[in-house]
């Protein structure tokens, strides 16, 4: 199963139709957000495309109560749930997850810190960098093959190529 992986997004929409696109290109079957969407045309951006989705909340989505409108699947961090066989933990700011939150997870996505990360471990932690592009200058995302816990970071401003 093929995952697309997004954080950061910070209201930059026309990043989010990039990453969406190459999404859907690759036939990723779910979608997660590791959080910071901001507001909620942000959130129609990402769920237009009709990829199944979730996401938790990140520090900067003041419109909480916007934002859950759109989306019943968008939880306060950390998230635990199964996918295509895989125990996730998802949660934007990594420094607010304890130790038993992960224990016998199998991945462990977060954003927040607007940088990439890859890396392996008892979980694999997962870090898609920031598809906005506001802080770093550098619009990312990531696919996950949850069979392989492979991960593939794709540049936005090169369309996945």
């Amino acid at each position: 199963m093929y995952v697309g992986v997004i954080s950061d997004t910070h209201d930059n929409v026309p990043m989010i139709k990039k990453a969406t696109s190459i999404f859907r290109k690759k036939k990723v079957e779910h979608m997660i957000h590791a959080g910071d969407f901001v507001a909620p045309f942000s959130m129609e951006a990402l769920l237009e495309p009709g990829i199944p989705f979730i996401g938790v909340f990140g520090n900067n989505d003041g419109e909480r109560k916007g934002l859950s409108s759109l989306c019943d699947t968008l939880y306060e961090p950390p998230h635990r749930f199964e996918l295509g066989g895989r125990t996730i933990v998802l949660t934007h700011d990594p420094e607010a997850l304890r130790d038993e939150a992960t224990a016998d997870a199998d991945v462990v996505i977060h954003g927040h810190t607007h940088g990439t990360k890859v890396e392996e471990g008892p979980s694999l932690v997962l870090n898609p960098g920031e598809a906005g592009g506001w802080v770093s200058g550098r619009c990312t995302v990531a696919l996950l093959d949850l069979d392989s816990l492979q991960v593939e970071l794709i540049d936005l401003e090169d369309g996945g190529n």
